[in-house]
């Protein structure tokens, strides 16, 4: 009898968790700790979508088992979504499924198409379920950059030259997760070329699609004419909603992928509780003002977080989408890396954040800020973090954070 179990022993002890152990230990011991570590949104959902939640669950008939792929109003939601969004038609018969969040629907589209040996390109630093759910699934990850130059096309090009075998899938995740960068439509248009031309399922991730500043729109790689012959997207409500607990969220493109999808999931799940789908469709169709204001909310929150940590001494890059700041460590404190870091912040200045390297070896000397404190929780921890800084003997601004 093996002593591990094949699986287990592909997936490392995730970093993430061991910060995660120590704020929750010291919330229990009583301490106040600002928690910017995970991207779980303090805001609630609209009124409307609960509501309707409420309804659909006091009828009788609504408590026996979903649909897998998602109730019919439901993914048609979704299509005119696209429709209204990005000017994209898909058929929500066979180009669109309901999944547990993009999360399960990344999960479930690798166990569908992957098989031990096969090779995935996936942006390296990333979100941990880019690579690891393909990894459960039997596959090997090639890793290539997050930043959308030319550089990241290099990369492609050489891990088609020189992997074997030759990578059959690339995910991408703009804006990202971690790091917060984003692409134009150009950018996509190059990426279904090449994937057409080297024969290269696309899997892009767009759960961040609504929290994009400064004026700036993120586009759908299924924008780009012809996307649909090689590409899947997956969305969620999670954010442009405030409804992650619900796990809501779709995966769109490409009938082959979505077939393959939908018949693992068929497997699996009998779909979302049916009050939630229907509260699903009322986010979707309904009044559309909870999304600019969450937009502009982060948005505040941004500025504030950059401008109060940075009076701290903690220079922060401007996020241009998604509800993380990814920020270097402070220069002085580089050497400790991002994991010790983080267990400094969350000791000393009470601060939790989400360390790089959790999200890859090329995320160390980075941590994750996520936005998910209101602005005067996120002036604390600047105050925290400013003192901290201090005992350190790094040199900060003479002026007090405000």
């Amino acid at each position: 009898m093996s002593e591990e179990f094949y699986r287990m022993k592909r997936l490392p002890p995730y970093v993430i968790a061991e910060v995660n152990g120590m704020r929750a230990a010291a919330r229990a011991a009583g301490e106040d700790i600002i928690d910017l570590g995970m991207g779980n949104p303090d805001l609630p959902p609209p009124d409307h979508v609960i509501a309707k939640l409420i309804e659909v669950a006091q009828k009788p008939s609504a408590h026996g088992y979903s649909q897998s792929r998602g109730i019919p109003g439901l993914r048609k939601a979704q299509a005119n979504y696209y429709a209204r969004r990005f000017g994209v038609e898909v058929d929500p018969e066979t180009e669109v499924v309901v999944t547990m969040g993009s999360k399960e629907g990344l999960a479930s589209l690798a166990t569908a198409i992957t098989e031990p040996g096969d090779v995935v390109l996936a942006p390296n630093p990333s979100y941990p379920i880019h690579t690891f759910g393909f990894i459960i699934a039997g596959a090997t990850i090639r890793s290539v950059p997050t930043t959308p130059d030319e550089n990241y096309f290099r990369s492609l090009d050489r891990a088609m030259a020189f992997t074997v075998p030759r990578p059959s899938i690339l995910v991408v995740n703009y804006p990202s997760n971690p790091t917060a960068e984003t692409v134009d439509l150009a950018f996509y248009e190059r990426l279904v070329a090449w994937a057409k031309e080297n024969k290269v399922w696309v899997l892009s991730d767009l759960a961040y699609s609504e929290l994009y500043y400064d004026g700036n729109p993120t586009p759908s790689i299924l924008q780009v004419p012809g996307a649909k012959d090689v590409a899947i997207e997956f969305t969620s409500l999670s954010k442009t909603y405030s409804m992650a607990g619900w796990r809501m969220g779709f995966a769109v493109g490409n009938k082959k992928l979505i077939a393959a999808m939908t018949r693992v999931k068929s497997y699996l799940d009998y779909g979302a509780f049916t009050p939630i789908q229907a509260a699903a469709c009322a986010a979707l169709n309904g009044p559309q003002d909870i999304v600019e204001k969450n937009r502009l909310l982060y948005h505040k929150r941004r500025d504030v977080l950059v401008e109060s940590f940075g009076r701290a001494g903690w220079d922060i890059p401007p996020a241009r989408a998604s509800m993380f700041c990814w920020a270097p460590l402070p220069p002085a404190l580089k050497e400790m890396g991002s994991l010790e870091f983080s267990k400094q912040l969350l000791t000393h200045a009470k601060v939790a954040v989400a360390p790089g390297v959790g999200y890859g070896e090329d995320g160390e000397g980075f941590v994750r800020i996520a936005m998910v404190e209101n602005e005067q929780r996120l002036r604390q921890a600047a105050r925290n973090i400013k003192a901290y800084l201090k005992s350190m003997g790094v040199n900060t601004p003479a002026k007090d954070v405000a």
